[in-house]
């Protein structure tokens, strides 16, 4: 591929964003001639997002940075109807209510990585709801419908996936990419958005979208898909053993989003800070190479600049001040995720599986168990030795109790 001349285009390039491009020598050579609008949607099906979107929002900062105009497309009407994208199931079915509360909230997390306003280059925020909800069925059938073939539709990865799975697929979900194109076309037309982006699986709804705009209104867009991002053990990125990492504060602290972050194995810290800061690619150069105990400096650097950067310089700075309370001093840090209970629960007894459960720190009662009998269970840092122990209110030490699962999990336990 030949030098790129956008710096857009150029900085996904060289920090790893771009799987697919259609035709990349047009788009290079519009961005670098021209500010353009793109966009990238999001469905509303909780109240936050987590890491798995993270490589999508940095797109859409890079192309903030760049002076370029980005559109976070929030799925109010979609959200409605599930997409079948990378699932083996349909998705529940959430109320109106729901859905705009989602909307609301997802909205938030935007605004941390993105700057909002009427300027040219302002990011715009966008519920296809607008134009989806007052769609007429027979006008859709009777003016889109013909420029979708059941035939193709079929050889979709979305589809393929769940039919050779023999998962249901419903017609409502068939009918997702139907909208999704729709949204392209009309993001078009309305703001003159010319660059739909997303992950690697959205290929082929954002070629349908590309399609219905050329026949319908001669119009020539363009699509850009991110690689899937795995660790460098292979998981989905995103996925702890707590379950996924949120980018809100109320789905999930900011110190255990942090301590996400310095956990990073280190086969993946160079990879991350590329994709996930906006740290100078010279500065990760340096920081990627280092190795032994060395390594743990960059991964310092990296918690710290995505903490910063989705929850705010305080949040990150106080989750850093926690772990080093909780790592190197060995004491309990006031951000560490904290459960409250009743007195009289604990002057009763709680027996320490429970509790460990009910602070997180196990998906299950048998994970407990192994983690006891591997010695990796703690209570105010001593060995839990078997798993009958019932923990009391005499446990307290300053306020609180400690529990540890390993060196890398804690949680306090506190009074009500």
């Amino acid at each position: 591929m030949a030098a790129l001349k956008s710096e857009f285009l150029h900085t996904l390039q060289t920090r790893g964003f771009i799987h697919q491009v259609t035709d990349i020598d047009a788009l290079d050579a519009k961005m670098a001639s021209e500010p353009i609008t793109a966009y990238i949607g999001f469905d509303c099906t909780g109240e936050s997002l987590h890491v798995g979107s993270l490589v999508q929002i940095m797109m859409l900062r890079w192309l903030q940075k760049c002076g370029h105009k980005p559109i976070v497309l929030l799925g109010g009407g979609t959200t409605r109807i599930g997409d079948p994208s990378g699932k083996d199931e349909s998705r529940k079915m959430l109320t109106d209510a729901d859905i705009e509360k989602n909307m609301a909230s997802i909205g938030n997390i935007f605004e941390q990585f993105l700057g909002f306003g009427l300027s040219s280059s302002d990011a715009k925020l966008v519920n296809n709801g607008d134009w989806l909800d007052t769609l007429n069925y027979i006008d859709l059938l009777r003016d889109i419908g013909p420029h979708f073939t059941i035939n193709r539709m079929m050889t979709f990865d979305s589809v393929k996936l769940r039919l050779e799975r023999e998962q249901p697929l419903t017609f409502l979900e068939f009918n997702y990419m139907i909208l999704q194109a729709y949204d392209f076309r009309e993001l078009a037309i309305r703001k003159n958005c010319s660059l739909q982006m997303g992950g690697s699986d959205q290929w082929g709804n954002i070629v349908n979208g590309m399609e219905l705009a050329r026949r319908m209104d001669g119009k020539n867009l363009f699509g850009l898909t991110t690689p899937l991002i795995t660790t460098a053990d292979g998981k989905k990125m995103g996925k702890t053993e707590a379950g996924a990492v949120w980018l809100n504060e109320k789905t999930l602290p900011a110190y255990d989003y942090w301590q996400f972050w310095r956990n990073t194995q280190d086969a993946d810290v160079g990879r991350f800070l590329r994709l996930f800061t906006d740290l100078p690619l010279t500065e990760i150069a340096r920081l990627e190479i280092l190795a032994g105990q060395e390594i743990n400096e960059a991964k310092i650097i990296l918690a710290d600049a995505a903490t910063t950067m989705c929850r705010g310089e305080t949040a990150a700075v106080s989750a850093k001040a926690t772990a080093t309370q909780t790592f190197v001093q060995g004491g309990a840090g006031v951000d560490l995720p904290t459960l409250h209970i009743d007195l009289t629960d604990l002057e009763n007894g709680i027996n320490v599986l429970e509790l460990f459960a009910k602070a997180g720190l196990g998906s299950s009662k048998g994970e407990i168990r192994r983690l006891i009998k591997g010695g990796g269970a703690k209570i105010n840092d001593e060995k839990v030795e078997n798993e009958a122990v019932m923990i009391r209110s005499d446990a307290m030490i300053d306020g609180h109790i400690k529990l540890s699962a390993g060196k890398k999990r804690h949680a306090l336990i506190k009074l009500k």
